[in-house]
């Protein structure tokens, strides 16, 4: 399969559906796999008429079941950190973008796929969704970044059990420790997600743009700077069409 085909792009009115392909490999990811991923997240924040972004993988038994282990298998020390600094950068790339991206999961999410989920703003997740970072069992860790997002959204104890035994758990899981914002039946997972993300394209892109700017870089910050920042992000709005016809239209009472 050629690094062209390794991930899918499909518009579909005003999203942007990426498709990780690698079925056999249960969607695994190598250096082909990161460099197409990049470029198609590039050509969907570039494109006025994308407003919100979907991951998901191909098949009904992956989203992503981690990394290629027989890419990394033989790395040297300083080989795997510059695999793990490029990881690093498909995950900022995700984490970045200036529209939604919202991961649709089913099957496996493992490893390096449950950082790149983790990376998304939003997860919504099919009933047979399992979740884990298993590097322990390989003798490593998360190199992805998920050693520090997991915590920050499931809390350190919590986070720090899943990365020390590297166990699994189920969507429902997921769902109680606010891992996921929802969890489908299989056969639903894209109409449900496709129907959030519809719902999130209705809104102004500016003030969903800077309020997704505001949350992830806020949360960087200490309180006070965050609100600040905040306020930057607010005032802005202003500079928008959409604030003067959203402003003019609830005045007026219409839509």
């Amino acid at each position: 399969m050629s690094g062209a085909d390794t991930v899918l792009y499909e518009k579909q009115s005003r999203l942007a559906i990426l498709t990780f392909n690698r079925p056999e490999a249960l969607n695994a990811l190598n250096t082909e796999v990161n460099l197409k991923l990049t470029e198609l997240l590039g050509a969907a924040e570039a494109d006025d008429e994308i407003r919100v972004v979907i991951l998901k993988g191909s098949g009904d038994k992956a989203f992503v079941a981690g990394a290629d282990i027989k890419e990394m298998m033989s790395m040297s020390a300083m080989e795997a950190r510059e695999h793990a600094l490029r990881a690093k950068m498909v995950t900022d790339r995700i984490w970045n973008l200036k529209k939604p991206v919202i991961a649709a999961i089913q099957g496996f999410c493992l490893g390096g796929g449950l950082e790149y989920a983790l990376a998304c703003d939003l997860r919504i997740a099919a009933d047979n969704a399992r979740f884990g970072l298993p590097e322990i069992n390989l003798g490593i860790l998360p190199g992805g970044s998920g050693t520090q997002r997991l915590p920050r959204l499931i809390g350190m104890t919590r986070a720090k059990e899943l990365c020390f035994t590297g166990a699994m758990i189920d969507a429902r899981q997921a769902l109680d420790l606010g891992l996921v914002n929802a969890v489908h039946p299989a056969s639903a997972l894209m109409d449900e997600t496709t129907a959030l993300a519809g719902k999130i394209a209705t809104k102004s892109p500016h003030a969903i743009s800077l309020i997704k700017s505001a949350m992830n870089k806020g949360t960087e910050m200490d309180l006070e700077s965050a609100a600040l920042f905040e306020i930057d992000c607010f005032g802005l709005c202003f500079s928008t069409e959409e604030q003067k016809q959203g402003m003019k239209a609830f005045v007026s009472k219409k839509k």
